[in-house]
């Protein structure tokens, strides 16, 4: 109860703070409007606004499963693959050290401006984290407790499941919290680069028309977006660490 108090606290002083505050100073509107001409802009577009989320929303669903399954897959076939460590991880590890916005733009021109381009380029964002995540959870688990589970002449399915699933979830739980709010991030890249709907194409819209509003208004539903589904992954992988505990 306290933790919700003093979250209610202090959103509700910055609140108080921008809405009263752009004012108190002096800030010209078009650069930063008060809070109640943002939520104005957005009521007034809000059939707009609901379409863009639900676009958004979608992409980043979809690119995100895509990305966990994918990650989980990889980072499993790099640890138990001594070839695919020498290879196919070098490779991994520095794709993730290119800056993935700048490849953004190619997803347009191999996927075009629809669904796929928005799905490649939130996968893009979020896969790399699971990989990690799921590789060093693999990789951290003591040589010698795969020496007892072999001891005691449990097969590779039974030291898998209730030996590397256990050891490696706190880690891929880590990795896909991570992820989501990338995933968001990719989404909304994609949008920018070239789209038709979605709350990036609205942001790009409405700074195109000089609606600062109106752009601060999407920002602020993808803000509130990203939370809530990391509120949702933060839930799930609290339900899924106690079952493992269990297992």
């Amino acid at each position: 109860m306290k933790r919700w108090i003093e979250a209610i606290v202090f959103w509700g002083a910055f609140a108080l703070l921008w809405e009263y505050g752009v004012a108190a100073l002096g800030v010209r509107r078009y650069l930063l409007p008060p809070l109640s001409a943002v939520v104005l802009a957005g009521w007034d577009a809000r059939d707009m606004v609901v379409s863009d989320t639900w676009v958004t929303l979608t992409e980043v669903l979809v690119g995100f499963v895509a990305a966990v399954a994918g990650g989980v897959l990889l980072g499993m076939l790099i640890h138990f693959s001594d070839f695919t460590r020498r290879t196919l991880y070098p490779f991994i590890a520095a794709l993730q050290s290119m800056p993935k916005i700048a490849l953004a733009p190619l997803m347009i021109v191999w996927f075009g401006y629809g669904f796929a381009s928005k799905i490649a380029a939130t996968f893009l964002f979020a896969f790399f984290p699971v990989v990690i995540a799921t590789l060093g959870g693999l990789s951290g688990i003591a040589a010698n407790l795969d020496e007892h589970f072999r001891a005691l002449g449990a097969s590779r399915w039974d030291t898998f499941w209730r030996l590397h699933v256990p050891a490696a979830l706190p880690s891929f739980i880590d990795g896909i919290k991570i992820s989501m709010p990338l995933a968001v991030i990719g989404a909304i890249v994609g949008e920018f680069i070239g789209s038709e709907e979605g709350l990036g194409h609205l942001i790009t819209l409405a700074t195109a028309n000089a609606k600062t509003d109106l752009m601060f208004a999407a920002i602020l539903v993808i803000t509130v977006l990203a939370t809530f589904l990391y509120w949702i992954v933060e839930v799930v992988s609290r339900l899924v660490w106690w079952r493992g505990k269990a297992v």
